[in-house]
Formats: structure tokens, C-alpha cells, sequence
């Protein structure tokens, strides 16, 4: 078949496609719609994930159904759904990390974070909280320092995996403090923080689900790694009020799409998530992860996108870091 014969069927067939998707569009949804969660239930991208679908469910009447796909570092969920038909009926929530720092961390990704996923929907800039095991003698972030400095690589942090905005947070710590410590990855912040609550691990930035052990004395808030005081939180430090302003590692959890989806339900899904974002409800569930709700357009949630991966890529190269 001549070339050109070709390149009329491949049109054609693509034309075929985008009519299928298009007539869909308009009847979406109308089957139940998956929300992979690519981290282990407990975590921040959990809870939002579980509070959000609850809410689009009583709105478009057809069950949000989140599915936990944890593993390395996001890549294993991200991944699942890059590789999903974009037909609008498998969505993922997840952390900043697996499309703005898992490229910098792995020798070959699985997917193209850039062109295998598209942004949906702005979710929440979630802070990463320096808390430590109430067996640690330290009762803020000056004792413990010294006390790291008094006993080198005595101390072990847990993160939520290798190249998480917990771990990198730990790593930022580490060099603007100038100590040492082990880092334990886990396959998720909650695993984590149960290590921690144990005594496992006696320290970690944690995106928000151990807060509600520091009111009985489970654990111990010293500061927080954002660019400003949590307002759930006013009396916690940020690092750079600790002289340490190189640590700052809160990123924005969102929602995302296999490329190709079509326009009219990335539409959809961005004004009925906005509007969720909005209600008192979630408003309440980000504010129970120490977290801010982070509504906005399409263009300023890309733009976030690439100014974290210039950040956290700077860093990661500067600090050596690798998954592999």
C-alpha cells in the first residue's frame, strides 16, 4: 500500500477514535469511575482522595471509587493510569512527587510524566511537619539538633519512599543542619508514621495524618518545611524562622488524567472539583492534614508543576539522590 494510503487510514481510524470519545464525553459518566490513589490508604493522598470522591459521587450519581496502587514512590499508580484508556473513567490523586520529582530520581521512568498525564484539578499544597518520638530529649528543633550533633547517625527518619517530599525534606534538614541520621523509606507515609508512633523511627516530616497524635503526647510538632506557619498551627515555627530556609518541601496533590482524555470531562471534573474544594466539608478535611486547599486554574496549576521540578530537581542533583 502506498505510503499516502497509509497516512489517509491511520486519519482516518484517529478520526474514528475521537468520535468515540467525543460521543462518550457527553454521556459521562455513566459507569462507575476509579480514583487511583498511587500511595497506601492513611496517607494525605488517601484522605483527599476518599473525601473528593465521596463528594463527586453524590454529584455526577455514579460511585468515585478510590483504589490504592502504592509503590515506588507514586510510579507504580502514576503509571497504571498513564497506561489507562482516556476515557475519563480511571483518574489519579497524587502527592507532587510522582510527576515533578520521580523523573530526577529514576534512570528510566515507566511513563512521561509530562506528556502521559495531563492535570485535571489543583487539590491542596500539603506541608511536610518535623514531629519526633516523645523518646527523643529534644523539645524543639535547636535541642534537637544538638542532641544529632552529640550523637552522629544515632537518629533514623522514616519518609514516605525514597524521593518523597518527606524524604527529600529529611535531606534538606540533614545538610542545613549539618547532621546525620538514617533514612527508612517506606511504601507510604502511613507505614511511616506507624514505625514512628512504635519508636521505630524516632523523627519524620510527616504530610499531616500524625498531627492528631501531638495533642496526647504521641508524638512531638517542632517545625513545619513550608514557606510559611501553617495557620492551623500558628505557634509552629517554619525552618526558615529557624535559620534554615533551604528546607522547604511542601508540594501540591492533585488530580490527574490519561493523556487524550477528552476536554469536555477534564472540564467537568476541574469545575465540580473547584467547587468541592470550596465547601466546608473539605475545607474541614484539608485543615485535619495541617493542609491548604489549593483551587486553581488549569495554567497556574501546570506552572506549579514546573516550578517544583525546578526546585526539587536543583536539589536532588546537588544532594546526589537516586531511587536506584
Amino acid at each position: 500500500m502506498p505510503d499516502f494510503r497509509k497516512l489517509v487510514a491511520r486519519a482516518a481510524a484517529a478520526f474514528l477514535l475521537f468520535a468515540a470519545y467525543a460521543a462518550a464525553a457527553q454521556d459521562w459518566p455513566s459507569k462507575p469511575v476509579r480514583i487511583v490513589v498511587n500511595f497506601p490508604a492513611g496517607g494525605a493522598a488517601d484522605v483527599l482522595a476518599r473525601a473528593l470522591g465521596q463528594d463527586l459521587s453524590e454529584v455526577f450519581k455514579q460511585q468515585f471509587v478510590v483504589d490504592n496502587r502504592p509503590g515506588a514512590n507514586g510510579n507504580i499508580g502514576a503509571d497504571a493510569v498513564a497506561k489507562s484508556p482516556p476515557d475519563g473513567y480511571t483518574l489519579l490523586m497524587s502527592s507532587g512527587g510522582a510527576v515533578s520529582i520521580n523523573p530526577f530520581l529514576y534512570a528510566k521512568m515507566p511513563f512521561d510524566a509530562e506528556k502521559d498525564l495531563i492535570p485535571v484539578a489543583s487539590v491542596a499544597v500539603v506541608r511536610v511537619y518535623l514531629m519526633t518520638h516523645p523518646s527523643v530529649p529534644a523539645a524543639d528543633t535547636k535541642e534537637l539538633v544538638a542532641y544529632m550533633k552529640a550523637n552522629p547517625g544515632k537518629l533514623s527518619f522514616g519518609s514516605a519512599g525514597t524521593g518523597s517530599s518527606p524524604h527529600i525534606a529529611g535531606e534538606m534538614f540533614k545538610r542545613a543542619a549539618q547532621v546525620d541520621a538514617t533514612h527508612v523509606p517506606y511504601k507510604g507515609a502511613a507505614p511511616a508514621l506507624a514505625d514512628l508512633l512504635g519508636g521505630q523511627v524516632q523523627f519524620m516530616f510527616d504530610p499531616g495524618p500524625g498531627l492528631r497524635y501531638v495533642k496526647d503526647g504521641k508524638l512531638r510538632l517542632l517545625a513545619v518545611a513550608s514557606g510559611k506557619r501553617a495557620p492551623q498551627y500558628p505557634d509552629t515555627p517554619t525552618f526558615a524562622e529557624l535559620g534554615m530556609p533551604a528546607v522547604d518541601a511542601d508540594t501540591v496533590f492533585g488530580i490527574y488524567a490519561p493523556a487524550g482524555t477528552p476536554t469536555a470531562i477534564v472540564t467537568r471534573l476541574h469545575e465540580e472539583i473547584n467547587r468541592a474544594l470550596a465547601s466546608p466539608k473539605m475545607v474541614g478535611v484539608v485543615n485535619t492534614l495541617g493542609a491548604e486547599v489549593a483551587s486553581s486554574t488549569l495554567p497556574a496549576f501546570v506552572e506549579r508543576q514546573k516550578s517544583d521540578r525546578t526546585r526539587y530537581g536543583a536539589f536532588i542533583r546537588e544532594a546526589g539522590i537516586s531511587a536506584e
